[in-house]
């Protein structure tokens, strides 16, 4: 089977109740090679975020993925990462921020940016030493960038730059021209959570893109 050319990167929807979201969750990471999974946590106290990454991270790292999560308005979000055994944290919009929290997350963790509206953003987030950038996230608005536009700066990032990208495909369908960027992995999230048969065959249909002869130029 042809290797992909790009890793599957799952972003899930705000998450409160963590015990309702976790079969869908080990669903979705058991149905194939899934590189990472992005939890992004509502609001909530530090021990409550601790617990709801406690629920949920064990279910994507038994089948191998890392676990990054986000967690806006957050007094201490690296805290609850590494109490509540998550791989690291994704920073969203903050560039300022990024100094600090790569200074913090020690020992292998990860730290990736996204809510880079420009390549400057990107450029910044880069010489913060984020481990990744994180372009065409949907926009406050749910709105999210036209797929060329998100193709051609995923391209200019991957050809320049040795940071890793993830670009953030509004479908499965478009899984494969993101993968033929270069971009090294390619997320998806509310396709993948909204599937009409579920995520996990949301998830076996993205790898079916990712592979190397499926890539559209």
């Amino acid at each position: 089977m042809p290797e992909p050319a790009a890793r599957l990167y799952l972003v899930s929807p705000p998450i409160r109740d963590a015990e309702a979201f976790a079969p869908r969750l080990a669903a979705a990471c058991a149905a194939g090679d899934v590189a990472a999974v992005l939890l992004r946590l509502e609001p909530a106290g530090a021990r409550a975020l601790v617990n709801r990454i406690k629920a949920l991270a064990p279910a994507a790292q038994a089948q191998g993925a890392a676990v990054l999560i986000e967690a806006p308005g957050a007094e201490d979000v690296v805290g609850a990462a590494v109490r509540g055994g998550a791989d690291g944290v994704h920073a969203g919009g903050d560039a300022a921020a990024l100094p600090g929290l790569r200074e913090r997350l020690k020992e292998g963790r990860i730290l990736g940016a996204g809510g880079l509206r420009s390549k400057h953003d990107a450029m910044t987030a880069g010489e913060a030493g984020v481990d990744y950038v994180m372009f065409g996230e949907p926009r406050p608005d749910g709105s999210s960038a036209p797929l060329e536009s998100l193709a051609d700066r995923a391209a200019w990032w991957a050809e320049i730059f040795e940071t890793p990208c993830v670009a953030c495909a509004p479908s499965v369908e478009a899984v494969a021209r993101l993968a033929g960027t270069g971009a090294e992995f390619v997320a998806l999230g509310d396709a993948v959570w909204s599937h009409p048969d579920g995520p996990a065959a949301a998830v076996k249909a993205a790898l079916e893109r990712l592979t190397t002869k499926e890539i559209a130029r």
